[in-house]
């Protein structure tokens, strides 16, 4: 697709607020797309074809910029159009070279202007769903609402997890002549209560008596997963991470999930990691869901099936867990085959039979064996003396890159 796009940043102060530069945009344009609040702040004398955006809209961009090739087209965002904005769904449609921007404000750099955040100070949140990601004591949060309910929902989530009393703060119809704000601890949030539907939601963290901070460090409390037992234990999980060590954008394969803690966790490790957890138990794969959910990481995504089949047609992965079903047929050999070069393989074994499937698997790969024993105090009367858990063989292994000399002789790559 040739179409070429210049994305214009406009705020609340409309076409007033609008440069030289963006001004000549849209005046040079043939059309303009934009929603309808955008494409009305547009003076009447400006000739392009105004087309609101599709819906989905998405889906149906390819076909309008198809249906304008050759037409100078100019797009409407509001503030900065690649914080959350059409911007980057543009680049990704017709790719970054089709794509100019010229920027307004974003509503994040003026809602930490009224808030006197300084930027390195702040996390922003597209999804409020990721917000039990985030809590801890003094923690500011800027939410990017999705309505006008988002402040609610964010009220409850905050109450919830035992963060009642922090302070939020709507800061609605940024940079325009109607720009308000309102705030109030979440507790104390009405529950018919709605905010304007322009707005972005300020976030300062206050921990009640209640609130359980769980901070982002692997190895989170046993209790923290809805669980039926099935579960990778803390100790083992930390030790299990540590070796799949999460990347910024890495994508991890978590087979035979169970409660689906170790895909969480390596969520958890960076707001772009990326898991699939496969659980071939239908109660199970909804705890997953539900998990996910409750610690911040709501994409997560389930695969309700039974390893190996059920991997079939998933994107390729950077790390793969594997804590259950190790001895299915071909299960170890295909996960290892699938793996980007670089890519760390991570399985546990508690029976003999999978113990013998990793030892095996090992002398064919390589990487490392470890034998884990923990234990934990525990009561022997009025004494105290130390319980031992089932001891956990873990293989842990990196798939190496294949050398450029060898790729081009064999037409092959790993």
């Amino acid at each position: 697709m040739n179409a070429r796009v210049v994305v214009v940043g406009i705020g609340g102060d409309g076409w007033a607020g609008l440069d030289e530069a963006r001004r000549r945009a849209v005046l040079r344009a043939d059309v303009v797309l934009g929603g309808e609040r955008h494409l009305a702040m547009i003076p009447g004398d400006v000739t392009a074809e105004r087309v609101p955006w599709p819906r989905p809209l998405r889906d149906g961009l390819p076909e309008l910029l198809e249906r304008f090739r050759g037409r100078s087209i100019v797009a409407l965002a509001s503030g900065d159009p690649l914080v959350a904005g059409i911007g980057t769904t543009l680049i990704d449609v017709v790719g970054v070279d089709a794509v100019e921007v010229l920027p307004a404000v974003s509503s994040v750099a003026l809602a930490r202007a009224r808030m006197r955040w300084p930027a390195e100070s702040v996390a922003v949140l597209r999804d409020h769903r990721a917000l039990g990601r985030e809590l801890a004591p003094g923690r500011r949060l800027l939410v990017l609402s999705a309505d006008r309910h988002t402040p609610g929902e964010v009220a409850a989530l905050l109450d919830g997890a035992g963060f009642g009393g922090s302070a939020m703060t709507v800061l609605s119809d940024l940079g325009g002549p109607s720009e308000a704000r309102f705030s109030c601890p979440a507790r104390d949030w009405a529950v018919d209560h709605e905010a304007p539907a322009l707005h972005v939601l300020a976030i300062e963290c206050v921990a009640d008596a209640s609130a359980r901070p769980l901070g982002l460090a692997p190895g989170l409390p046993d209790d923290a997963f809805q669980n039926d037992g099935q579960l990778t234990r803390r100790d083992l999980r930390a030790s299990a991470l540590s070796r799949l060590a999460p990347a910024p954008g890495e994508l991890l394969w978590d087979v035979g999930a169970g409660a689906g803690s170790v895909g969480i966790e390596w969520m958890r490790a960076h707001p772009s990691c990326r898991a699939t957890a496969v659980e071939a138990n239908s109660e199970r794969a909804a705890r997953i869901r539900r998990n996910a959910a409750a610690l911040g990481v709501p994409s997560l995504e389930v695969v309700h099936g039974r390893a190996p089949q059920a991997l079939d047609g998933l994107p390729r992965p950077d790390a793969v867990f594997i804590g259950g079903g190790g001895t299915a047929p071909g299960l170890l050999r295909q996960c290892w085959d699938a793996l980007r070069p670089g890519g760390r393989l991570v399985a546990h074994a508690v029976t003999l039979e999978t113990e013998r499937a990793l030892i095996d698997t090992r002398a064919v790969f390589g990487g490392e064996l470890t034998r884990i024993q923990v234990e934990h105090a525990d009561s022997i009367g009025r004494f105290t003396g130390w319980a031992p858990a089932r001891a956990v063989v873990q293989w842990a292994a990196v798939k190496p890159f294949v050398a450029a000399a060898d790729t081009s002789e064999t037409g092959e790559s790993s």
